[in-house]
């Protein structure tokens, strides 16, 4: 059996195939201003590069905040649900999963059946968040992906008083 999920989240459009109970492709694009698009490219792109067409999967789930924009889903379910069971796929002994989202960041927790038992969200504002990272990445000068990097390397934290974006952008700039 060959199936498929596509997440259009806020910042980028990711799509996974598991062929065989086994993760066969993934690919990740930019989102951009239209989910209905991105979900397409990238779910298009994805077939290609692993030689599979659409008619060989048995069905395909969509999720994240663009999930609706998917018609061509068989299902559309939130991003707790999808996230519990692919942690649970992959790892069965799996207990606490951390979302960092373009526009929240979700903590959820499995019990041992790998069902989602509790979960906690920030929406409000886009402290805490994968946009939070990558405005503190221009305003560093450096590329998002070795912002993790730095933060080990660095042997005493930089003090930022706000927790406001916008207010710690101009923080982090006035070091």
């Amino acid at each position: 059996m060959i199936y498929a999920g596509i997440d259009i989240g806020s910042i980028t459009a990711k799509a996974a195939v598991i062929k065989d109970n086994r993760l066969f492709g993934t690919h990740v694009i930019l989102t951009g201003y239209d989910p209905i698009n991105a979900g397409i490219k990238v779910f298009d792109t994805l077939l290609k590069q692993i030689k599979i067409s659409k008619t060989q999967i048995s069905n395909i789930v969509s999720t994240g905040y663009g999930r609706a924009s998917v018609n061509f889903a068989d299902k559309a379910l939130t991003e707790i649900i999808c996230h519990g069971t692919g942690a649970y796929f992959m790892n069965p002994e799996i207990r606490g999963i951390i979302d960092v989202g373009g526009q929240d960041s979700k903590a959820i927790f499995l019990n041992k059946k790998g069902q989602v038992e509790n979960f906690a969200m920030n929406d409000k504002c886009a402290a805490g968040t994968g946009r939070f990272l990558e405005v503190m990445a221009k305003a560093l000068e450096v590329d998002l992906g070795l912002l993790g990097d730095f933060s080990l390397a660095g042997d005493k934290p930089s003090k930022i008083s706000s927790i406001c974006t916008v207010f710690a952008e101009s923080e982090v700039i006035s070091m």
